[in-house]
């Protein structure tokens, strides 16, 4: 059996395991309450802020409701300009899309890794120290075991994503009857290969940290620091260059770290300009790369 029949097989397999399983469901059920919080708590402040915008205009002399449409959707370009670096192509591109989605996309990218990390953690390490692993590496290469597993991962974050993205989008056309079918169906599949494509690369990330490791608990306290440090080079990155930059002085060197962390690319996921999207597109496929490599690396210089 060649390499990719071994891949596929061991796919599978590990994929219907994993849907069988109620870790599945356990997951799904996370994701989907952290995601309807994010969304309530958003629509909440919205409202209120609405609520708010309005009494005041009602208080400096009853505004119509032309002058009161006017200003909600100054305050909507304002949002807009703030989640998109005022980018003014993703303002038009993402002009129909109601702020609750792009907020909650905003706040789930942002929890994505770690939820990933609680996914599959235990995804190599769960088989390498009860030593069960040996029993797939007689059968099939090491290199198609951790493909298969890696897939697998993937695949079923690939599903958890579609469904929770799907009802948050249904929401929002509830929410939002001016938010067309069209402008819907266009943004949910947008919004969900940029998901897709910023966390694949951390599932790549969690199948380098369980297979360095033979205990599934050191594997996933391991993933946490490596996010932990990631954001840290980021938020370390950007804030140097915006010091910067405000001063009028050179750069400073610390700038550089944030091109070493895979968030950094994730503002130009929802970008209508191919090019911004493939650059980000083709980081992300970079460190997928580079941490498949090394946990092949460990994998291949364990002793199962």
């Amino acid at each position: 059996m060649d390499g990719l029949k071994e891949t596929l097989v061991i796919w599978s397999a590990e994929l219907r395991r994993a849907v069988r399983s109620g870790r599945a469901v356990v997951l799904l059920g996370l994701y989907s309450m952290f995601s309807a919080l994010v969304l309530l708590v958003v629509g909440w402040l919205a409202r209120e802020v609405r609520a708010a915008v309005n009494q005041k205009l009602a208080e400096a002399g009853g505004a119509d409701a032309d002058t009161s449409a006017r200003f909600a959707e100054e305050m909507r370009k304002g949002v807009l300009g703030f989640l998109t670096s005022n980018d003014t192509a993703m303002m038009e591109a993402l002009a129909q899309v109601p702020i609750e989605v792009l907020l909650v996309f905003k706040v789930t990218l942002f929890f994505l890794p770690a939820y990933v990390a609680l996914m599959g953690f235990d995804q190599i390490s769960g088989e390498v120290g009860p030593r069960s692993m040996r029993y797939l590496t007689v059968r099939a290469r090491r290199s198609s075991v951790l493909l298969g597993k890696f897939l697998s991962q993937a695949a079923l974050l690939v599903g958890l994503v579609l469904i929770i993205d799907l009802a948050i989008f249904i929401y929002a056309r509830i929410a939002n009857p001016d938010f067309g079918f069209a402008a819907l169906s266009l943004n949910l599949l947008k919004f969900w290969m940029a998901a897709i494509v910023f966390s694949l690369s951390y599932v790549a990330l969690t199948t380098l940290c369980s297979s360095l490791f033979r205990s599934p608990a050191v594997s996933l306290v391991f993933n946490f620091i490596l996010l932990f440090v990631f954001w840290l080079m980021d938020t370390v990155g950007r804030a140097s260059s915006a010091v910067d930059a405000a001063s009028g002085q050179q750069e400073g060197a610390l700038r550089f770290l944030r091109y070493l962390s895979p968030s950094y690319y994730a503002g130009d996921l929802l970008h209508p300009s191919f090019t911004e999207f493939g650059v980000s597109g083709a980081a992300y496929a970079g460190f997928a790369t580079i941490f498949l490599l090394g946990a092949y690396g460990a994998l291949r210089a364990r002793d199962l």
